[in-house]
């Protein structure tokens, strides 16, 4: 089965609005003329009438054909259901009087998506909301390869979001097992999950014409059914992260006092030696101050 050729912009076939505006007030001064010569008697008024009639049609069938234009605005043009061409300079401008006439605007507009509530690569419900800076750079496309473009964008960026925030988890829990896969948290991402979003939207919105400029998370959290418990698992990560940052710290510094003993040549037997990695371990590990123990005996008695 043949599938219809893409349509693309193309130059129309226009001229100045002003030279056409000025053509039709010079054929309507020709009833305005007879009109006169009627009233003085020096022509007949059957065949004045007639052409007064047709001078009327024409003027108004020119002035039919002229439409404004303000910057960054094109209009498509149709004629009898064939597009013929895009005009987009501005000003005063005219085309064919029969031709039907979609103004299009370039300007940069924005999509905002309000929040959503989607399940991330973990299977978490979270909450996430996105805004999408476009423009329409082919208006052909955008008016006659979709129905409604601006509906078109606003599904499209839904969807696209929706995908992004389905492949990469809502945070970095186990860093070992996320790298292995390759992917990167939402909540960490940064400017690869909103390259990521853009790149899926231009592959989206690239067959109606339209450029994505660019694309921002506006709205990041965890489902209200789940923040708490979330919460909670945020902060027992953020204890045991600083536990491992403090028992990595405290066993630099048992072996560089370890280090500096042997430097110094002052020898421990293996017992003490435990004892004091055992004590020193107990000071600054331990999130209360350590209580001094005075001991009288030896480590043998």
């Amino acid at each position: 089965m043949s599938t219809a050729p893409a349509i693309s912009d193309r130059a129309a076939r226009t001229t100045s609005g002003y030279a056409a505006l000025a053509l039709a007030l010079a054929v309507l001064a020709v009833p305005a003329y007879l009109l006169i010569a009627v009233i003085r008697g020096d022509a007949g008024q059957d065949g004045s009438r007639v052409i007064a009639v047709l001078c009327i049609l024409a003027a108004a069938l020119i002035v039919r054909g002229l439409y404004i234009l303000q910057p960054n605005q094109s209009a498509v043009l149709l004629l009898f259901g064939s597009y013929t061409g895009t005009d987009g300079r501005p000003g005063l401008r005219w085309a064919n009087p029969l031709a039907g006439k979609r103004k299009v605007s370039r300007r940069l507009q924005t999509q905002e998506i309000p929040a959503i509530k989607v399940n991330d690569a973990a299977g978490n419900p979270i909450e996430i909301g996105a805004a999408v800076v476009w423009h329409v750079r082919d208006a052909a496309k955008a008016v006659l390869q979709v129905d409604d473009y601006p509906g078109f964008v606003r599904l499209q960026s839904e969807t696209a979001l929706r995908r992004i925030a389905s492949t990469h988890p809502y945070d970095d829990w186990e860093e070992e097992t996320a790298a292995s896969a390759g992917r990167v948290s939402l909540r960490d991402g940064g400017e690869q999950v909103t390259d990521e979003l853009a790149q899926e939207l231009r592959q989206r919105l690239e067959r109606a014409g339209i450029e994505v400029v660019e694309a921002r998370i506006t709205h990041l959290a965890y489902a209200p059914e789940i923040a708490g418990a979330m919460l909670r698992r945020q902060q027992a990560s953020a204890v045991v992260a600083a536990r491992r940052t403090i028992v990595k710290g405290a066993v630099d510094l048992v072996d560089e006092a370890l280090t500096g003993l042997r430097e110094k040549a002052i020898e421990i037997d293996p017992e003490r030696k435990a004892a004091m990695i055992s004590n020193m371990l107990v000071v600054l590990v331990g999130d209360k101050d350590a209580t001094p123990v005075i001991n009288t005996g030896t480590l043998y008695s």
